[in-house]
């Protein structure tokens, strides 16, 4: 266990001491885990629990798990198995069961480290911003780091507003940022265990396109660590953008798009009216000659967040790669 010293933190306030639901994943993690766990230990907000969902791991990481249990006081670490179908169906597992009781969650990867602040920001910033019974998504930027924690940049600083309109086309923010609220949670457990490409992503489109707010902070409170083992790397360096447009290319945009859409028109009731209007546009623009793609794409105002980004979604729409 890690000794901590808690700072003074004036931003948003935060009242009566919420409970939040820290769903956090792993797999063959040893090598790092102890070290996020010590990074929850010390945040600034301590009312919490985390529910570890382990998928199957070889190495030491479910020891690691069992120490950490041991240490900390009864119920602040429950353990179980994951349903071992890759990342995205473990964290949708803790995210759509009910039983996981709240009254905020946030998803939290293996190998990271979280700002002390962390939780007390994302806390106090939905607290501030929430409307009653409304889904409230907050997320935001990375800080990239070594294997050792050494600094190495950052995430892209985006500027245009979150919406289901940029959802259908990108992903905002990694989840290992987001925390959101109860209403987000009941959402995406009447969503159900869909076959979608990444569980972040499914959160913000289903927040959006139902009508909830989504908050994108352009400060980043989460040590990204860039190594071999990692599932999702960063996504702010030239060659990360040219991999990105080379699976563009290769049809894996149109593929994850295609399971999205089809995740969507199961779950079309959850739209909001304006939002089902959109889809149902977007829906169609696969199976549209290139002149009629092209008007699909103005006429939903579909964009994405950087000027590369945009790019890269008129060449997909031109060679029906979207």
């Amino acid at each position: 266990m890690k000794s901590c010293i808690h700072k003074n933190i004036n931003s948003y306030p935060v009242c009566d001491t919420p409970l939040v639901a820290i769903l956090l994943c792993t797999f063959n993690g040893a090598r790092f885990l102890a070290e996020q766990l010590n990074s929850l230990e010390c945040q600034t907000h301590q009312r919490w629990f985390v529910v570890a969902s382990d998928d199957g791991s070889t190495d030491q990481t479910l020891e690691i798990l069992q120490k950490f249990q041991a240490q900390w006081p009864a119920g602040k670490l429950m353990i179980r198995s994951g349903p071992q179908k890759g990342f995205c169906q473990n964290f949708l597992s803790l995210a759509c069961d009910p039983e996981i009781e709240a009254d905020y969650y946030a998803f939290c990867d293996q190998d990271d480290v979280w700002s002390p602040e962390k939780l007390f920001i994302a806390l106090g910033n939905i607290a501030f911003n929430q409307q009653q019974n409304i889904p409230y998504l907050y997320c935001g930027r990375t800080n990239y780091v070594t294997e050792n924690l050494n600094p190495c940049g950052s995430s892209p600083l985006f500027v245009f507003p979150p919406s289901f309109r940029n959802a259908l086309v990108q992903s905002i923010a990694g989840g290992n940022t987001m925390v959101f609220n109860l209403a987000s949670k009941r959402l995406i457990e009447n969503a159900g265990l869909l076959d979608v490409p990444s569980h972040d992503w499914w959160l913000y489109i289903l927040v959006t396109g139902s009508g909830g707010d989504v908050y994108y902070d352009k400060v980043g409170y989460i040590s990204y660590r860039q190594h071999k083992g990692a599932l999702v790397g960063g996504n702010n360096s030239f060659f990360a953008r040219a991999k990105r447009l080379i699976r563009v290319m290769q049809g894996h945009f149109r593929n994850w798009n295609k399971k999205n859409i089809a995740a969507l028109v199961r779950k079309s009731e959850l739209l909001s009216g304006s939002n089902s209007e959109v889809f149902s546009w977007f829906s169609k623009i696969g199976t549209s000659n290139m002149m009629d793609r092209l008007r699909i794409l103005g006429v939903c105002g579909l964009y994405r967040q950087t000027r590369f980004g945009t790019i890269s979604l008129y060449i997909a729409t031109v060679l029906n790669k979207l």
